[in-house]
């Protein structure tokens, strides 16, 4: 009886099941924290161990890359298949992890991977370590099966060290690295399963921008006895500010946000709704009681296909115990933008930046910043 390709695929990975969860163990235990500026070498160590394991599975080629703009290193790896006309594949994902810690709700060592009902609980287990390593025990499964000594494809990665803190020197490692990453199609390896069962393509993600919004007013806090009613109140106006960016139906309010926004197509429409999509187990995975956002579109539309502007922070004037009497001196704002496809970050950044000079009074100055580069949807 000849053995499928698929049997040979599925025998390979149980055999080799138990080491390449040992390896990836290993990988999640290195905490590279990119948003910690005293973790920077735990990054660095977190890019040559992977270089070290990309070549342990074949590829000729793995090296360590530094980002144009001095900060935390990327990987790339490639493994030309040797047939001229076969097509190269680039895949993309990320090394670097989000902080984490016990007191963030984490109920182990989040970098001491244990095995919970059949999971593997790590930071980074799920984001994105987990999904770039299996691609070392897929590559080599599907060597197995077909009897190659490379792959089908050119196959290329790149690993970026920071994309937890907003990938501020991507951008510009790309266009350095533009040549030796040229391929006919890019796979995001940056994403989730619907389900262990249900093969999973993702085909869009959201993009992001976020900025700061500095709002002052008088030179000091002063006496709301004394001056409360007849002054602008920084954290009066951030309060109003916040308070327009939506509209009732929950559409962002910004002039010209939604300009060039691709709309989902009804057969899109169809295939998220045609999903077993359970909102309560959602809810509780969010730990909130009840859904809300835009009106006329699912939670799923909402959180796979629409733009948003969030309020990540909201500060000002006294906050201690008791009463402050005063008009405070400065009020600060943190929001976030989900960006879809069709919409343009300059666009959008001028978009917010015009609205927000047209929502404050005289007497209100303010800055507006913008850190690093949009990430594109």
């Amino acid at each position: 009886m000849t053995t499928s390709p698929d049997s040979v695929v599925r025998e390979f990975i149980a055999e080799h099941r138990d080491a390449f969860l040992d390896d990836l163990a290993t990988w999640l235990r290195i905490p590279s924290v990119s948003a910690d500026p005293a973790r920077a070498g735990e990054v660095r160590r977190s890019a040559e161990w992977l270089v070290q394991a990309l070549r342990d599975t074949g590829f000729p080629v793995a090296e360590v890359w530094e980002t144009p703009g001095g900060g935390l290193p990327a990987v790339f790896a490639e493994w030309p298949s040797g047939d001229p006309a076969a097509p190269t594949v680039l895949v993309y994902g990320h090394h670097d992890v989000q902080p984490a810690d016990r007191a963030d709700g984490w109920a182990t060592d989040p970098f001491e991977p244990v095995v919970v009902d059949g999971r593997l609980h790590a930071r980074g287990a799920a984001d994105d370590k987990g999904q770039v390593f299996f691609h070392t025990l897929g590559v080599r499964a599907h060597l197995a099966a077909t009897g190659r000594t490379a792959p089908a494809v050119n196959l290329k990665l790149l690993v970026e060290g920071e994309e937890e803190s907003g990938s501020p020197n991507f951008e510009a490692l790309v266009r350095e690295r533009a040549e030796r990453l040229a391929a006919d199609v890019v796979v995001i390896s940056d994403t989730g399963m619907w389900s262990a069962q249900t093969p999973t393509v993702c085909t869009g993600m959201r993009g992001l921008m976020d900025c700061q919004i500095d709002l002052y007013g008088p030179a000091q806090d002063i006496h709301s006895g004394s001056f409360g009613g007849a002054v602008p109140n920084p954290a009066t106006e951030a309060a109003r500010l916040v308070a327009a960016l939506h509209t009732e139906d929950r559409r962002v309010a910004v002039p010209g946000f939604y300009d060039g926004l691709l709309e989902l197509t009804e057969q899109e429409r169809e295939l998220f709704a045609a999903l077993p999509f359970d909102e309560e187990r959602w809810l509780s995975v969010a730990r909130s009681g009840a859904t809300l956002g835009e009106t006329g579109f699912s939670t799923l539309e909402r959180v796979w296909a629409r733009p948003t502007a969030e309020v990540n922070g909201i500060w000002g004037g006294y906050t201690g115990p008791g009463g402050k009497t005063i008009v405070p001196a400065e009020a600060h704002l943190k929001l976030s933008f989900r960006l879809v496809a069709g919409m343009e970050a300059e666009k959008i950044r001028e978009a917010i930046t015009a609205w927000v000079a047209e929502q404050l009074p005289a007497g209100i100055r303010h800055e507006i910043v913008f850190p690093g580069p949009p990430v594109p949807a």
